[in-house]
């Protein structure tokens, strides 16, 4: 599966929304958003493109797959099913979450005494800031596992292994760039275009401009 063969999967199963006035993560307003649960919605496809992740690191010797939750225990899941399959061995699957009380990612549920001395595979499927995944390396590392690198499904922020924490290699199935404007340079603002307050944070958006 190519970069376009793969583009064409998320369009597919309407994971890529153009045409809209975006409220993003960053604050910044787009008219492009990655709807990453669109995804999974689709096991076929889904399973489609974790089987790529899995072939892009077979070399790297993965005995342990992790993910931030929520989404991405389906991932995590999926990419260790296809390790499995492909290498022929066993390829653990697992989650971590966030801390209670703190803004860091954490294993529980036992998951940290299944990683020491591992080769760690960090799933994600869209990367913007790259900070859930970098969050989710820390705690891999804290429990001394291996990371050898990030697969993504979709790489819209140009996040590259520096940004995420020194790492061998970050690759992604699609890299994609779209415009994002400050909200005072927004020209869908400009042009009393509606927020959408299905997908990002345009619900959020709007309730602190009513705040206000």
């Amino acid at each position: 599966m190519n970069e376009q063969q793969a583009l064409n999967v998320l369009y597919r199963v309407k994971a890529i929304i153009t045409d809209s006035h975006i409220v993003y993560t960053s604050g910044k307003h787009g008219s492009v958003y990655v709807n990453k649960d669109a995804i999974y919605l689709h096991p076929w496809e889904t399973s489609l493109l974790c089987n790529e992740i899995a072939k892009r690191f077979i070399k790297d010797a993965v005995d342990v797959v992790i993910a931030p939750a929520v989404s991405g225990v389906i991932l995590s899941q999926w990419v260790a099913y296809h390790f499995s399959r492909l290498a022929g061995r066993e390829v653990l699957a697992m989650y971590a979450e966030k801390a209670e009380g703190g803004d860091t990612f954490v294993l529980k549920r036992g998951y940290d005494r299944f990683i020491a001395g591992k080769n760690v595979l960090v799933v994600e499927d869209v990367l913007t800031t790259g900070g859930s995944a970098k969050k989710v390396v820390v705690a891999a590392r804290a429990n001394n596992g291996n990371v050898i690198g990030l697969g993504a499904f979709c790489n819209r922020g140009g996040i590259t292994p520096q940004n995420v924490a020194n790492l061998p290699k970050v690759l992604a199935l699609v890299n994609v760039s779209f415009d994002a404007w400050d909200e005072e340079e927004c020209p869908l603002c400009a042009g009393n275009i509606p927020i959408n307050t299905y997908v990002g944070k345009g619900t959020e958006y709007l309730v602190s401009k009513k705040d206000n």
